[in-house]
């Protein structure tokens, strides 16, 4: 075997395992459909369960809205004068679209130092930290994912303000991420899935 064939393999063994997956799953209406395309998010959701109370369609729908399941989700670059980039619009970035600040929070609080956002277990960990924050903080259930993704998007302060009342596509959005959560507790009920 030549060794530019072996180099080749090596890499392809190497992006198969272990990090991020970068291509969202097909058919992203159907969660019965993306656990069998990419078996290892359930394993993922159902860890952040356990560990934090989040069932896996409501963290599955705040996924979908935050990064459509791309692992190394960013936001978009700004321009200057319409063409000159000037940085993206935030440093949110991976399946949770954790910004760096509160990434290195969840990190610290949970001694959790090698996380990486583009990760799907370390993503729902992440979101499950987050959420039961946010329960404690703003009185929100694990389970109500349009009120979850308010303070999510907002942040804890912003969602105290009652910021997200002078935003209406915002309200739209998350009353999107309430009813997909449930179509996918409906269809993950009627399928079966591995993940332990």
């Amino acid at each position: 075997m030549s060794r530019t064939l072996r180099a080749i393999l090596m890499i392809a063994l190497l992006a198969s395992c272990g990090g991020g997956n970068f291509s969202a799953p097909r058919n992203l209406d159907n969660a019965c459909s993306i656990l069998k395309q990419r078996p290892t998010y359930m394993s993922a959701f159902r860890q952040a369960e356990r560990r934090w109370g989040v069932q896996p369609h409501v963290l599955m729908a705040m996924i979908y809205q935050e990064s459509k399941f791309i692992g190394n989700a960013r936001t978009p670059y700004r321009y200057v004068l319409g063409v000159l980039p000037m940085g993206r619009q935030s440093s949110a970035y991976g399946y949770s679209q954790a910004l760096d600040a509160t990434w290195d929070e969840y990190r610290a609080d949970t001694r959790r130092f090698s996380s990486k956002r583009d990760r799907i277990d370390d993503a729902a960990d992440f979101m499950g930290w987050y959420m039961n924050q946010t329960r404690e903080r703003n009185g929100i259930p694990l389970n109500d994912a349009r009120g979850q993704y308010l303070a999510y998007h907002e942040g804890h302060t912003g969602y105290n303000r009652g910021s997200y009342n002078a935003k209406p596509w915002l309200l739209r959005v998350a009353g999107e991420v309430g009813a997909r959560s449930i179509t996918y507790e409906q269809q993950l009920a009627s399928c079966r899935v591995r993940g332990r």
